[in-house]
């Protein structure tokens, strides 16, 4: 059968993961989708919304790539060809370390009409889902949102020159530098500054630690924090603590991690 549907493709930001964090532009986009290519951190509830389209999963995760990103760009491209409009699902947003931009204009090499749907970055939505306010008067005045793995797979050199500024800094992908992230700031700082480590963030099997520079690598071991997850790291952890009531489930879990919080004024 001859394809009679204009290829197109869309980026579609999904959130951070709870399925309501995500737009309306981005549900009308799965509704009229052919094929949804979609990734790791994506929650599959939202693929109810694409109830006509042929889903594939392309997730990448560390060591483990269903597919790399040259066949992900080439499958963009043949499946809108032959099917219509392609809708390329990724957590968060798909401009923030989500390739989004890259993936376009791969696309537009081919004639491909291209379109974008923001979505809730988690380094914007998992902190403000906690309580942790990324800037706050008279304490944060910016914030720094940083890759943990470059694409030669190196922790970013920012998190040098973050550390040494005043700034509430969000590292994503980087739970595996995380000996290396504390390092940095141990040798660039006197301050014990507060840091928050969460692990899938917005869903229900959310987890949480709350320490500082110099207890957080034993409290993920003690919690088994693993990725995905994200780092907070600046004053405002512990001055968000205050809200921690309006946000925190009520489940054993968090209150045992919160109980682990050792803060000195």
């Amino acid at each position: 059968m001859i394809n009679t549907k204009t290829p197109k493709l869309t980026i579609v930001g999904a959130g951070p993961g709870d399925v309501e964090l995500i737009t309306l532009k981005a549900i009308k986009a799965l509704e009229n989708a052919d094929v949804v290519l979609y990734d790791a951190l994506v929650n599959e509830e939202l693929l109810h919304y694409a109830s006509k389209a042929n889903c594939i999963f392309v997730g990448k995760r560390l060591g483990c790539h269903a597919y790399n990103q040259d066949q992900i760009n080439d499958l963009i491209v043949t499946q809108a060809q032959r099917f219509g409009h392609v809708v390329r699902l990724k957590g968060g947003d798909p401009f923030v370390f989500g390739r989004g931009s890259e993936e376009i204009e791969y696309a537009q090499r081919f004639g491909i009409e291209t379109a974008i749907v923001p979505g809730i970055s988690s380094a914007l939505g998992v902190p403000a889902f906690n309580g942790i306010s990324l800037t706050q008067r008279g304490i944060s005045e910016s914030f720094w949102v940083i890759t943990g793995t470059t694409s030669d797979h190196k922790l970013s050199k920012d998190v040098e020159l973050a550390s040494q500024s005043s700034a509430t800094v969000v590292i994503l992908m980087g739970m595996n530098k995380l000996d290396e992230i504390i390092s940095i700031y141990q040798n660039n700082r006197t301050d014990d500054l507060p840091v928050a480590i969460i692990q899938n963030g917005t869903t229900n099997n959310q987890k949480k630690v709350i320490g500082t520079i110099r207890s957080i690598t034993e409290l993920v071991k003690e919690n088994q924090i693993s990725s995905p997850a994200i780092i907070i790291i600046g004053e405002v952890v512990k001055h968000s603590l205050a809200l921690s009531t309006y946000f925190q489930e009520e489940n054993s879990e968090d209150e045992f991690i919160f109980q682990n919080l050792n803060l000195e004024e």
